[in-house]
């Protein structure tokens, strides 16, 4: 516990002192930035000093309870200057719980009319966000082996040893590669006309699949320039890659692996249809139509969050397309949330191969992925993790809508809160829509919600196996 606490206190510390990035930005010496910088440094130097020492017996569990406080801890200093600069704690707690989880639900309204410095820290919660998930998908979930992350290792050697030092490795170099990826967002989003600041802040949050932007029409503010749209979709796409395969030649590699093959397919067949449906009912013409089609349906499942417009007023086809599309996710080992590309591919081949087992009882069905058989533990845990995340959906759902929400506020919000989406359907959270006006108590149960999902509902799982054993 006392390790636990220690790490805690040095991530509080941290994040206070990220804080005077955006009060440097805001120019204001007196500003909530530099107050909250001031008492997170303090309360984490504290916390750190009175609990240093306690590093002894560390074990598998104990990652789970580091990585889960972690992100806890992280949301409460995130708040700090949203709260001093006088937001309620519920608002301020959600704002930064949606943006370190890159989720991009808001509360916040008027965004083209607040601080520079609010704006920043809005993005560099999700930036630094992004490269947690990172790290985390690459070095804490396989060695927890919950939901099928085994598959997804650095390295084929089982010894955890091997394991750590891989992973360590490997989460260096991805984040570098996230580093050069956002660069390269930003300097492509000012040659298409952003300014600085803002290129700088929606690359950021495009990388790291998290959506907030400094307007409160989103990517719609740039409607008169498509092309800031069309490069917004290429490094969507590029956050929900695998960033382990960039560092191993990404062009045979990336297009090599089978849940990159089905995840680009599959958005590939989502967005013609979309389009196809423009064109022919909302008399798109056939470019606008692919980018409107491209762009929604590109940040809908990569779970960036991102608007243009408000696909609301599509029609009933398009809306259930999207609000099915919310809980896909992009690739394992990527920024995205959702059920990612491996486990739904796993999954469907599971139920198939169950069904031929009705038809054939004797015969010997293995599911494979990537051209290797899942071993049955890996295929239990896979399933279970889909089951899960169903309960959980279900579950949060039907709380939502006892508080009071209508059914497609509801439904849309405990899914775009597990899936660390963004924006959800209906008229109150929809793209032109926001969660401010939801009581404080959905606001809360979205926030545990989101956590969940960025967690990967590893929490239950964990839970449950330490109990059984």
């Amino acid at each position: 516990m006392q390790l636990v606490l220690f790490t805690n206190g040095i991530l509080f510390a941290a994040m206070g002192l990220l804080m005077l990035a955006p009060a440097a930005v805001d120019g204001r010496p007196d500003g909530p930035f530099v107050e909250a910088a001031f008492l997170s440094v303090v309360l984490g130097a504290l916390v750190a000093a009175a609990t240093r020492g306690g590093r002894a017996g560390f074990r598998a569990h104990h990652a789970f309870v580091m990585t889960t406080t972690a992100w806890i801890t992280a949301a409460a200093a995130g708040a700090a200057p949203m709260i001093v600069g006088g937001l309620s704690v519920t608002d301020a707690y959600f704002e930064a719980m949606s943006g370190l989880t890159t989720t991009g639900s808001t509360v916040i309204s008027g965004l083209d009319g607040q601080p520079r410095g609010l704006l920043a820290w809005r993005a560099m919660l999700q930036w630094i966000g992004g490269v947690g998930i990172i790290v985390m998908g690459i070095a804490v979930l396989p060695m927890l082996r919950v939901g099928g992350m085994q598959l997804y290792r650095a390295e084929s050697s089982d010894k955890a040893e091997k394991e750590f030092a891989s992973a360590g490795r490997f989460a260096t170099g991805t984040a570098m590669v996230y580093v050069l990826l956002t660069l390269a967002c930003m300097v492509a989003y000012e040659l298409c006309g952003m300014n600085d600041f803002e290129a700088l802040m929606h690359a950021m949050t495009t990388v790291s699949t998290g959506g907030f932007s400094t307007h409160d029409a989103s990517l719609g503010h740039y409607n008169d320039t498509p092309a800031i749209q069309w490069v917004a979709v290429v490094f969507m796409l590029s956050g929900s890659l695998p960033f382990i395969w960039y560092l191993r030649g990404w062009t045979r590699r990336v297009f090599g692996s089978e849940q990159v093959r089905v995840y680009l397919l599959s958005l590939g067949v989502i967005i013609l249809a979309v389009a196809a449906w423009l064109a022919a009912e909302r008399a798109e013409p056939p470019l606008d139509a692919l980018r409107l089609a491209a762009f929604n349906v590109v940040s809908l499942v990569t779970t960036t969050g991102f608007a243009n417009t408000d696909y609301m007023l599509w029609g009933p086809a398009p809306v259930a397309v999207f609000l099915i599309i919310t809980c896909f996710g992009g690739c394992t080992g990527s920024t995205s949330g959702g059920l990612k590309s491996m486990r739904i591919i796993i999954a469907t081949k599971a139920l198939f191969a169950a069904v031929r087992r009705v038809h054939s009882p004797n015969s010997i069905q293995k599911v494979r992925f990537e051209g290797r058989p899942v071993d049955d533990a890996a295929l239990s845990s896979v399933m279970a993790f889909c089951m899960f995340f169903l309960l959980t959906f279900f579950t949060l759902a039907m709380a939502l809508g006892l508080m009071g929400l209508d059914m497609a506020t509801a439904v849309s919000g405990a899914a775009t809160a597990l899936a660390n989406v963004g924006p959800g359907i209906g008229d109150v959270i929809g793209p032109a829509g926001s969660f401010a006006s939801l009581p404080d108590a959905a606001k809360w149960l979205l926030s545990a919600g989101m956590l969940l999902g960025r967690l990967e509902v590893m929490t239950v799982l964990v839970l449950l196996q330490a109990h059984r054993s």
